[in-house]
């Protein structure tokens, strides 16, 4: 295929909720542009976008797909993304190298949960956005209601550019108020007979045109001076104006068609060629450094990986979008994340799993390449001086967590490779081997995009596995002042063991003064600071362990091997096992032996000590808490707030946001189980949430007790 410059491609991605027709969408571009002979259908599992069998056995995307169409001399590279919340990283991915977005939406379900979580994502990376009414050939499809829903729920910015004559299962005909034209289209799609506007429809046709031209003179004060003067504008001044208005989000057009029946997609393709913006046009890529890079085909060849895929018989495959100058075959590049060398031996241009060789890609353009030795998804390769590296893309926080082992014991190194792996694929899914809680914890958007994890591992890896509740990683702290001592003494023939130990613990206050004087038991204990250290735990808190020793009661070389025992018992606290954190130790007096003392007497006298200081310390269990964000529609608030409260939650405020309620509540993480699958539940997939970590807080006596006696209960089985 020819070499297409900068201002020739158009990044475009397809977005909308499951159902809303993305990847039939997708395959009728393909089929109006010639990239494919034949169209395929999601039911006959032969689309180009969903080529995964997962996804023709789910019948909806799980992951993007990268494909191209060629339209009037513009290369459109497209990218189809999955619907449902549960795989927004495959969205988010390619919103990263998208410069424009089609949103599309059913055009008899009208606005889903999946549109509004979309259009807030392009709100937030202020990508211009495209509305695209699909599936107006379906018996119950309704114009008018969408429009209004679109209206009131993604702004006032929508501008109508094309309306159907006659909806529902006789859909074939167009007015389009750009050109002012009537477009009917034959039963089966195609080129389409384009006629004058019929009278019936004139007065219709004439106030969406003006609004239009309004909408696009705004944007342009010449354009606003020739409008003002003509009372109207010619299409290339009005495209000119859209162009301006689509690029600044002050104008989201909205069009029709029937993705099914190839009805209004090559005049669709034919406005995203003229009007959508080129790559140059829009925001450049940030790096690293906070500079702004934008596209340009000057200066040394840059690319930005932004999805990794693992084919059959191929491997590797690393998607990229080039950023600037131009990348050939053979190229050699720096990657910039890890300092090492790349060789693009061969480069492509995709559609679906078919992949089309090129000889070079030009600043602006989508491909791909494979086999490449150290680079990942989200680096950098570049040439020259390029010395930059790219932000990589932001995912949300994981909002479901479950523990998983494989089956057979022996398989557990092979599990952890392939979660390696698939991780690789889709960035979100996030692993933990959690030496605190001894499980393997996998992190993920839902509980549906854990299962298609499991999928792979049961259809692809043939790896059985099973999936368990996480332990929750609480923390154990104290509340007041303790002492102890503790006497470790062995005799077993030849060199015996002695260390003795006192100490007195308080809690850790940041800011407070070191301690001088401690009152424990009507005993009165007078402090001389020696030495001090301050460590900053690795599971958060921290220890302040004091050195008080005076008169040589234990020589300086056993004072680390004191610090190492309470440091072993902080790992492995003394109520449930739980780290513990926040406490400050200082050890004031003790005993050695001129012949039996050594540092592992010592590391166990201190241990003992603390561990029985901290008992008698008002010994308290934190538990994890969450700042949790639900957005959920009105009429389901009430369900979701009774919920919430079933789950601890306190509610820190509630407000509207976008046409939802939204509730702001902080909730323990071990009543979070499976919460996206509840609240799913309760409001017929409407509502989503977001979760990230706020706090270590004391869990509430009860909770407490039932902890210490399921800890007691595990000690005596084990």
């Amino acid at each position: 295929m020819k070499s297409y410059v900068t201002n020739q491609i158009r990044n475009i991605a397809l977005l909308g909720s499951s159902g809303s027709g993305k990847t039939t969408l997708a395959e009728a571009m393909l089929f109006e542009s010639g990239v494919i002979e034949r169209k395929g259908s999601v039911e006959q599992k032969n689309t180009v976008s969903d080529y995964n069998e997962i996804e023709h056995n789910n019948k909806a995307s799980v992951f993007s797909s990268v494909m191209y169409a060629e339209v009037n001399d513009r290369k459109l590279n497209i990218l189809d993304n999955p619907g449902m919340d549960d795989f927004i990283g495959a969205t988010l991915t390619s919103l990263h190298v998208a410069d424009s977005a089609v949103v599309v939406i059913n055009a008899h379900n009208g606005v889903e949960v999946g549109t509004e979580i979309h259009a807030r994502h392009l709100k937030r990376l202020n990508k211009p956005m495209i509305l695209l009414f699909n599936q107006m050939d379906h018996e119950k499809a309704s114009y008018e209601k969408t429009l209004e829903a679109a209206r009131e729920r993604l702004g006032k910015n929508i501008t109508v550019v094309q309306y159907p004559v006659n909806e529902g299962t006789a859909f074939d005909t167009i007015i389009d108020v750009i050109l002012m034209k009537m477009l009917k289209y034959p039963k089966e799609g195609g080129k389409p007979e384009i006629t004058e506007i019929p009278a019936a429809e004139a007065a219709r046709a004439a106030e969406y045109h003006n609004a239009l031209v309004e909408k696009a003179a705004e944007n342009d004060d010449k354009l606003m001076e020739l409008f003002f003067e003509k009372g109207t504008l010619e299409v290339e001044d009005l495209r000119s104006g859209l162009r301006l208005g689509v690029l600044k989000r002050d104008v989201f057009p909205v069009f029709v068609c029937s993705a099914k029946k190839s009805i209004g997609i090559g005049r669709f393709m034919e406005f995203l060629g003229n009007v959508a913006p080129s790559p140059e046009k829009v925001e450049g890529l940030k790096t690293t450094n906070g500079n702004e890079i934008k596209v340009s085909p000057d200066g040394a060849p840059s690319l930005f990986v932004f999805k990794t895929s693992i084919e059959p018989h191929i491997g590797e495959v690393s998607y990229f979008k080039v950023i600037t100058g131009k990348v050939t075959e053979a190229i050699d590049l720096n990657n910039n994340n890890n300092q090492g060398k790349e060789r693009l031996t061969q480069l492509y241009v995709c559609s679906g799993k078919n992949r089309t060789k090129v000889t070079e890609l030009i600043a602006g353009d989508i491909g791909a390449t494979v086999k490449l030795k150290n680079t990942k998804t989200g680096h950098t390769l570049a040439g020259g001086s390029f010395s930059e590296m790219f932000e990589k893309t932001t995912f949300p926080e994981p909002k479901f967590r479950i523990a998983i082992k494989a089956k057979v014991e022996a398989e557990e190194e092979k599990l952890g490779e392939i979660l390696i792996k698939l991780r690789m694929e889709d960035p979100t899914i996030l692993i933990e081997h959690s030496k605190e809680l001894k499980q393997t914890i996998i992190s993920g958007q839902g509980e549906y995009h854990i299962s298609t994890l499991k999928w792979h591992l049961d259809h692809i890896h043939k790896i059985d596995v099973e999936f368990m509740s996480p332990k929750i990683p609480y923390r154990e702290t104290i509340t007041k002042v303790a002492a102890a001592d503790y006497r470790h003494k062995k005799q077993s023939g030849g060199a015996g063991q002695f260390g003795e130990v006192h100490l007195v613990i308080e809690p850790y206050v940041e800011g407070a003064p070191d301690p001088v004087v401690y009152k424990v038991a009507g005993k009165e204990i007078k402090l001389n600071i020696r030495d001090k250290q301050e460590v900053a735990l690795a599971w958060g808190g921290k220890l302040v362990f004091y050195n008080c020793i005076v008169g040589g009661a234990i020589d300086a070389r056993f004072l680390p091997a004191i610090m190492k025992g309470i440091m072993e018992k902080m790992e492995e606290g003394p109520l449930t096992g739980s780290y513990a954190r926040d406490i400050r130790v200082a050890v004031y007096d003790g005993k050695m032996h001129p012949v039996d003392s050594n540092e592992i007497s010592f590391k166990l006298a201190g241990r003992n000590a603390f561990k029985e200081a901290f008992k008698n310390a008002g010994p308290k269990i934190l538990e994890p808490v969450y700042d949790v964000e639900v957005l959920v529609p009105s009429e389901r608030m009430g369900d979701v707030m009774s919920d919430l409260q079933t789950r601890r939650a306190v509610v820190l405020g509630m407000s509207s946001d976008s046409g939802f309620e939204k509730i702001s509540a902080r909730v323990p993480l071990a009543e979070m189980d499976k919460y996206s699958t509840s609240l799913s539940s309760l409001t017929q997939g409407r509502a989503i949430y977001n979760m990230k970590f706020a706090e270590y807080a004391p869990t509430p006596a009860e909770v407490q007790n039932e902890l210490l006696k399921a800890y007691e209960a595990a000690e005596v089985e084990e």
